[in-house]
């Protein structure tokens, strides 16, 4: 993504949302390993907690906590978002921390919304990290569906896995009902989310042959929706090989009845460290660089940079 940056000039960068279906999968973990990782190859990068209304990614960053947060901004105390940047103990790696501290930002209103992702997005920085709230509110699809790469974690459970089939689904039809225009095809789409819609739209596969049965042009339009949008798969907590496996199922799914192609990153096997280092506040990646956790987002994190083979090295130690 090409954005404009503070000083007026063209900054190349990329912004990556982390989400899932639920709440317990690893979200934050990951969302503040990616930026330390980055931050380790010297990237200036900006993590910010989306998870508005419930914010503690400055605590899996080791971070104190922020004297100014996202309702700052939101609320008009501050004008930019560079006025709510905080520290973190990585020279080039900023935070912008959640509205904790005032939890009617939670439901922010629309217009409040698009300006903070504006802003967002004309950050002059090279990575900005997402971590966004749980579940499938229209404000964690609007900020996942705003970045250049949409990751999901997902963890070895039923219900973790429905939720996240249930976050691809809802991401599609809220990417496709935005770019639509006619009343009737976003009605449609409106029926399409409801999974006992009388139509028996149930999967992306369906809305597109009843799209394409109204309209061929948009149809088409819809194809390339489809073809456009790629989320990206973590599985976390791993304990087994079948656990591993779990993503290239889910990849395989997708693409059978979604028709959506999903790539998976890697896993993250189950680790006490983590656990054992979020107790203390910091950041597992840095208290326990050689884990097996700590690997595991290092491959994350070399996928993500598609080559740049030094990323692991880095990433996992010291």
């Amino acid at each position: 993504m090409l954005g404009l940056g503070e000083q007026g000039r063209l900054v190349q960068k990329e912004i990556w949302a982390v989400g899932g279906g639920k709440g317990g999968t690893g979200k934050t973990y990951l969302s503040a390993s990616l930026a330390i990782g980055l931050a380790k190859l010297g990237k200036r990068v900006i993590a910010i907690d989306a998870d508005l209304g419930c914010a503690n990614l400055h605590t899996a960053l080791g971070a104190d906590p922020p004297a100014a947060t996202l309702s700052d901004f939101i609320k008009g105390r501050m004008k930019t978002l560079s006025e709510v940047l905080g520290e973190t103990s990585f020279p080039t790696l900023r935070l912008i921390s959640g509205a904790h501290d005032f939890l009617e930002i939670a439901n922010p209103k629309h217009t409040e919304k698009m300006r903070l992702i504006r802003q967002i997005q004309d950050l002059d920085v090279e990575y900005i990290i997402l971590d966004l709230g749980a579940g499938t509110a229209f404000n964690s699809l609007d900020f996942f569906l705003a970045a250049d790469r949409g990751i999901l974690t997902v963890i070895p459970e039923p219900t973790s896995i429905e939720n996240v089939y249930r976050f691809i689904k809802s991401a599609f039809y809220r990417r496709f009902k935005r770019a639509v225009r006619h009343p009737d095809m976003k009605a449609l789409v409106s029926c399409a989310m409801d999974q006992k819609n009388e139509r028996g739209i149930r999967t992306p596969h369906d809305l597109m042959a009843c799209v394409e049965a109204i309209d061929s042009e948009v149809g088409g339009r819809l194809r390339k929706t489809m073809a456009e949008f790629s989320p990206k798969l973590v599985v976390n907590q791993v304990r087994s090989q079948d656990d591993a496996a779990l993503g290239l199922s889910m990849r395989s799914s997708c693409s059978k009845y979604f028709g959506i192609h999903v790539e998976y990153l890697g896993f993250v096997e189950y680790d006490d460290c983590v656990w054992r280092a979020m107790k203390r506040k910091r950041p597992p990646v840095m208290e326990y660089p050689d884990a097996v956790s700590s690997r595991g987002t290092g491959t994350v994190l070399a996928n993500l940079l598609k080559g740049e083979q030094i990323a692991f090295d880095l990433c996992v130690r010291g």
